[in-house]
């Protein structure tokens, strides 16, 4: 099969939200390995104030990993299917946290950021009961523009729109599993960089094979031998046959490297996690650099 893109991508997680966010609410290694990424930022007790992007938040796990780790942070988690956006939501939120609906490559349109346009003027946000939260605007361009708004239910309120409500500059940005879902990774990278302050962190939790067959291998008898099973009898098996062949298809982790250098940042590592997924999935963690970014 071929492998999903843009808006055909977003409708199958769409489609698949429900059956998505059960295999990982069920799967405690997904989220202590998402919990060791987010600490392999190196930000330390998150003080007051201290801003960070979730790209690609899914139905939040990776959210709820950089909340318990970063109890003081700001978190603004964006992803691109409104299906796992929804389920993200309806969870139990502290204040802090806010939802935005845009792809990753809207961020990296002239509407981010400090651009103009139709800008709204904040939205609904906010704890998990009720009380006053951050909002988040709405509309193409919004970049600039956010306000208070009132919660009056469990989960945190959702931006729309192309970049909305999505301006830096971030302490930090997390994206799990995005980069090789994304159609132009170095484009989306630009952004990141664009949207870090000077230093600022980025830790890239995600799928990049070490370059041996063995470890090539192992992730194919797994996805063949359980994961694509199981998918298919939840009916989402074109997402994960998606899902096999975007690893099997994507950056080693040394070639990532090598991109997310060439795009502005120093201090690269690809940092391996435990268990089976050693040489399998990464902690590709850099810092922003006050350099250009160089070509590629």
């Amino acid at each position: 099969m071929t492998r999903l893109h843009d808006a055909e991508l977003a409708a199958a997680f769409d489609r698949a939200a429900h059956g998505y966010d059960t295999l990982v609410a069920a799967n405690p290694g997904y989220h202590a390995h998402l919990r060791r990424s987010a600490r392999r930022l190196g930000l330390g007790p998150s003080p007051e104030g201290l801003r960070v992007l979730d790209l690609g938040c899914g139905t939040g796990a990776s959210t709820a990993a950089l909340a318990a780790v970063l109890p003081g942070a700001e978190i603004t988690a964006v992803d691109a299917s409104a299906g796992m956006l929804e389920r993200a939501r309806a969870k139990r939120w502290p204040g802090r946290v806010t939802f935005v609906h845009a792809s990753a490559e809207d961020l990296t349109g002239a509407g981010a950021g400090a651009g103009s346009g139709n800008g709204g003027q904040g939205g609904t946000g906010g704890p998990d009961e009720g009380g006053t939260g951050a909002g988040i605007a709405t509309g193409t361009g919004a970049g600039t523009a956010t306000g208070t708004g009132t919660a009056t239910g469990t989960g945190a309120g959702i931006g729309t729109g192309a970049g909305a409500g999505v301006s830096g500059p971030f302490d930090a940005v997390f994206a799990a599993y995005l980069f090789r879902n994304v159609t132009d990774p170095d484009a989306v990278l630009a952004r990141v960089h664009g949207l870090l302050a000077p230093g600022g962190r980025l830790a890239a939790h995600e799928y990049t094979l070490s370059g041996r067959w063995a470890h090539r291998a192992l992730w194919t008898a797994v996805s063949r031998g359980l994961v694509l099973p199981v998918a298919t009898a939840l009916g989402d098996g074109p997402l994960y046959r998606h899902l096999w062949r975007s690893v099997v298809e994507f950056d080693t982790a040394a070639a990532f490297t090598d991109r997310v250098r060439a795009a502005g940042f120093d201090r690269v590592r690809a940092l391996p996690l435990p268990g089976w997924q050693t040489g399998i999935t990464h902690t590709v963690v850099a810092r922003r650099a006050d350099r250009p970014a160089g070509p590629r």
